[in-house]
């Protein structure tokens, strides 16, 4: 039997609502998260985290890459450091800041993406790149990717 490659959190299930520590009106940390059964060739992997649902278009929350193929899980609370331990890399958000910014929805229920992907390579890329850059940057290295939605309304 072949096991999907899959992402969790500790803090919330798939299409549950994010623990208000997560999120501004909170601690505003990045929440746990753990993947499991990477395919096979994994190198690294790359995290982004985003809204669609936002109105001005899809905003992003948080974006990590270089991950180590060996590493299966992030700690909450990853400082908004540029460079991270064991070579770990974070980009820009939406707001235009280094690492997590945690959900901030205007009105009504939205939806945030986390989705982490396996690559065949660790990126040749330096640290505070937008989503857009990454993902141009991981074309053709993406062996498989896993996802894991939380929703957030503000009170």
């Amino acid at each position: 039997m072949v096991w999907a490659f899959t992402l969790m959190s500790s803090a919330f299930s798939d299409g549950e609502m994010i623990p208000e520590l997560y999120t501004v009106d909170g601690t505003d940390i990045s929440p746990p998260l753990e993947w499991s059964n990477p395919p096979e060739g994994t190198r690294s992997f790359a995290l982004i985290c985003d809204d669609p649902d936002a109105p001005a278009g899809t905003w992003v929350h948080w974006v990590i890459y270089n991950i180590d193929a060996d590493v299966n899980q992030l700690e909450a609370g990853i400082l908004p450091d540029p460079e991270l331990f064991e070579g770990m890399l974070q980009g820009k958000n939406s707001w235009g800041r280094i690492g997590y910014g945690g959900p901030a929805p205007p009105s009504g229920t939205h939806r945030y993406f986390f989705r982490i992907y396996a690559l065949s390579a660790t990126l040749d890329m330096q640290a505070g790149v937008t989503k857009a850059e990454l993902l141009t940057a991981m074309e053709g290295f993406v062996l498989d990717e896993a996802s894991l939605m939380g929703r957030y309304r503000r009170k």
